[in-house]
């Protein structure tokens, strides 16, 4: 029998995984397929299942997916969307453990599989305007500054809401000085019986000294640290065990054998009693380990916050106002209220408020913060400025083209948080640690236990629970889980910084791998600005003029880059436009169509070839004169007939040269692909000294070596700016784009250089050389400290040297452990790359 139902609640991935695994359990069912994009999932049994038993299967799993009957969708009210709890970011919300991939949330909260607290998200889209309110009537908002309606008092600026993640950290610092102040009464209490005549046995007799101990306790267990054993219950009910689990079992043994010894005291052998026969009381030790604990999370989620500084700081570049050009008037408007085709205006110093191209006068553009260059560009009237960047000394007018989400910064950052959630394949070694972890160290612990209290002085049963807590404290599968995605967050914001777009986190750990580097010419090499150089007549009965008012009216059906060289060329110098018709382009071989009842074809010998005209060896010595100093040559067919042809030329990129021999010297193999002819790629590759190059390729031949190179077991890089590259660049280990291509090409890439020029590519390795050598730190450090933490809180010293470790300094080691990763993490933002 197969049913089709509706899942409400998926997100991502790692939802339909985690739902297809659900419904597979379900007694019954032989097989389950999810599907994400449909929200639905096909359901094979072998006979009839209630639809409320696959609900109560998703609800027991943590009741964020629900399934229906197809037709009866499940729709969140409004007035629940509306109370959504969000902060200034964009109210989505993930596990910086990636636990789940890259699933997210919609409301602030604990990750349901390694319990670490939820981060948000920062996008640019949340920016919100400045707003202005009255301090007696606070529900008087307006965008601009005024006076009251109701008492007429002047407005004042409102002050922006706290982000989620600040109102985490303050909630959590407020819970740790409530912690801190039970706590150390209770510590102090427990440590005077260390005292020779303690003097606080005066007072009170030890036995009433206790019960203060419980009630101390008592706010810090059910209050301030409350939340872990929420977790640790969590953990074990869904048997997605972690830190925790560990933490809750470690500290609630203590406390719960406390106060059993409080109720109870003649259940306990003598083992466990003072002189005065009272049973020992763990409170200090529960209460300094869930204050040490708590006091962890505090510093995680302060250094969590420095993770993604590079996103905040992106966003920061965004304007929130702008002068809007109407009738002549100037109108200063919020960001939000400019449309697509606004006139606006940018004054000296102020930042460019959307993306647009200059409709009149120049300026030096101040684009470090995009493309990571700190020498200002120069913009005239008809080029394209970004939003974020900051004009120089003069002013001009501009139209908007893209606002809002579709802006380059916007886009940037909306990279840079996809990245930032997505998981490198090293870190499936953690995964696979930490999936054993937490199971292996409780049965250390109980081990431990058994262990002293067999064999270990007396009194040994005390020994033997008191190092039993040690173990399950010190360890920390958090460390593992942490090394990987922090490292990943804050290395691909640094690379967002310098123009180097990082998609996933699967491109920084195979950029490090990269053997062979295949490198387009057009527009990767060269400026990707061609301008024509000449145009000339080969057959008598055409003269040059003849020829460039056909090769102009062929190519104004054209988008490629050399027609338009070749129309602004013709435009410039008085070339008459005819009527084209049946237009079509050949991929790599060029275009042709009827024009006044002729056949005409312009492109590659490939395209005079699928004309059938012939190309003689005089001409051929007459073209093969400029493929020799580098330039590129399109043939012109008549009716069957070469009659012209079009010099082209495209100026070698100044940071080309440097960028290959750098990747030279460092082991990689860098090849030439290029569409154009033998002789002009033959001229490139010798000025940049480049061994390997092929010429003449079509997409197809590009993608053939692709393959050929990772059959022979290289890992091969592409690079490239154009439609045609988008095969290669798919299949390629790493497709790397220029920032200046088609959105095809950067589409099928996994890096993006925002500046597009082959310098990018060296940053882009030095800066996956730097993360991985970062995440391997933090992966070795993870593992020793558990691997040495673990044995010394069981007591493995303690035959040799008769040292034993107290679960409170096991609490304390824990807690820096996963500190420590994340410090280490943030060392990234100042690397040099």
């Amino acid at each position: 029998m197969t049913y089709i139902y509706h899942i409400h609640g998926m997100t991502c991935n790692g939802c339909r995984s985690h739902v297809e695994e659900t419904l597979l359990k379900v007694q019954g069912v032989s097989k389950a397929t999810v599907n994400l994009e449909k929200s639905e999932a096909i359901i094979e049994m072998e006979q009839h299942i209630p639809l409320e038993t696959f609900q109560k299967a998703l609800k027991d799993e943590g009741d964020r997916y629900s399934i229906h009957n197809q037709g009866e969708h499940h729709h969140q009210s409004k007035v629940e969307a509306d109370n959504t709890p969000k902060g200034i970011g964009t109210g989505t919300f993930y596990c910086p453990m990636h636990c789940e991939g890259d699933k997210t949330y919609d409301k602030p909260g604990d990750c349901p599989v390694c319990g670490m607290d939820l981060v948000e998200e920062q996008c640019f889209s949340n920016t919100e305007s400045e707003q202005w309110t009255c301090p007696m009537h606070p529900e008087i908002v307006k965008d601009e500054a005024g006076s009251c309606p109701i008492c007429g008092m002047d407005l004042v600026p409102k002050k922006p809401d706290l982000s989620a993640e600040e109102k985490n950290y303050k909630k959590l610092l407020r819970k740790l000085w409530i912690a801190v102040a039970f706590t150390l009464p209770v510590f102090l209490i427990a440590m005077s019986e260390m005292l020779n005549n303690n003097p606080l046995y005066d007072i009170l007799e030890q036995e009433y000294w206790n019960w203060i101990q419980l009630g101390l306790s008592i706010p810090v267990v059910f209050y301030a640290t409350w939340m872990f054993f929420e977790r640790a219950y969590r953990s074990i009910k869904t048997w997605n065990l972690n830190m925790f689990t560990l933490i809750g079992i470690g500290a609630g043994v203590a406390w719960i054998f406390s106060v059993f010894g409080l109720l109870f005291p003649d259940f306990f052998p003598a083992q466990f009693k003072t002189e005065t026969g009272t049973v020992h009381v763990y409170f200090e030790a529960a209460t300094v380990i869930l204050t040490l604990v708590l006091l962890g999370q505090v510093l995680e989620a302060r250094a969590h916050s420095k993770t993604n500084a590079a996103v905040k700081e992106l966003l920061k570049l965004a304007p929130n106002k702008a002068i809007k050009v109407v009738d002549g008037d100037e109108v200063e408007v919020s960001i939000d209220a400019i449309e697509v085709g606004d006139v606006l205006k940018v004054k000296p110093g102020d930042k460019i408020p959307v993306d647009g191209v200059i409709t009149e006068g120049d300026s030096s553009i101040d684009e470090s913060m995009i493309t990571g260059e700190p020498i200002p560009v120069n913009k005239a009237e008809g080029d394209h400025v970004s939003s974020g960047t900051i004009n120089g000394n003069q002013m001009f007018l501009m139209k908007a083209e893209k606002i809002g989400s579709d802006t380059l910064l916007s886009q940037i950052i909306k990279l840079v948080n996809d990245a930032s959630r997505s998981r490198a394949p090293i870190q499936r070694l953690a995964d696979r640690i930490s999936s054993y972890f937490v199971p292996i160290v409780v049965l250390i612990s109980v081990i431990t236990f058994i262990v002293w209290a067999i064999f270990g002085p007396d009194p040994a049963y005390v020994f033997a629970l008191v190092n039993a807590i040690a173990v399950l404290i010190i360890a920390c599968p958090c460390a593992l889980g942490l090394a990987t995605p922090m490292s990943v967050m804050v290395g691909v914001g640094k690379g967002a910084q310098h123009g180097v777009l990082i998609k996933n986190a699967e491109a920084l750990e195979k950029m490090n791998q990269v053997t062979t580097l295949i490198i387009d010419k057009t527009g990767t090499i060269t400026e990707g600005k061609p301008t024509v150089e000449k145009v000339g007549a080969f057959r008598y009965g055409f003269d040059d003029k003849q020829v460039l008012d056909y090769i102009v009216s062929i190519n104004s059906h054209s988008e490629h880059p050399l027609a338009d060289a070749t129309v602004k060329y013709g435009k410039s110098n008085g070339a008459d436009i005819l009527k084209a018709s049946n237009f079509s382009a050949v991929t790599g071989k060029g275009v042709k169509a009827d024009i006044q009842n002729s056949k005409v074809a312009l492109g590659n010998p490939k395209m005079m070839d699928e004309a059938q005209a012939k190309i003689t060896s005089e001409m051929e010595e007459v073209v093969k004169s400029y493929q020799q100093k580098g330039k590129t040559v399109s043939y012109l067919a008549v009716d069957g007939s070469v009659v012209g042809y079009v010099v082209i030329g495209d100026q070698i990129k100044e940071t080309s040269s440097k960028a290959i021999k750098e990747l030279q010297d460092s082991g990689v193999d860098v090849v030439m692909l290029t569409g154009d002819n033998k002789e002009t790629a033959q001229a490139v590759a010798s000025e940049l000294q480049l061994a390997s190059f092929k010429a003449g390729m079509l997409p197809e031949d590009k993608l053939k070596e692709v393959e050929r190179l990772q059959k022979e077991g290289k890992v091969v890089a592409m690079a490239g700016d154009g439609i045609n590259d988008a095969p290669a660049l798919a299949k390629s280990d790493v497709g790397i784009a220029m920032g200046t291509g088609t959105d095809v090409a950067i589409e099928s890439a996994m890096i993006t250089l925002v500046k597009g020029d082959l310098h990018g590519i060296v940053k882009a390795r030095h800066l996956s050389e730097a993360v991985m050598s970062n995440i391997k730190q933090n992966l070795f450090f993870a593992l020793i400290y558990n691997t040495v933490g673990v044995p010394v809180a069981a007591g493995i010293l303690f035959p040799f040297f008769g040292i034993l470790l107290s679960p409170m300094i096991a609490a304390l080691a824990m807690s820096f452990s996963s500190v420590s990763v994340i410090a280490n993490a943030l060392r990234l933002r100042n690397i040099k790359i």
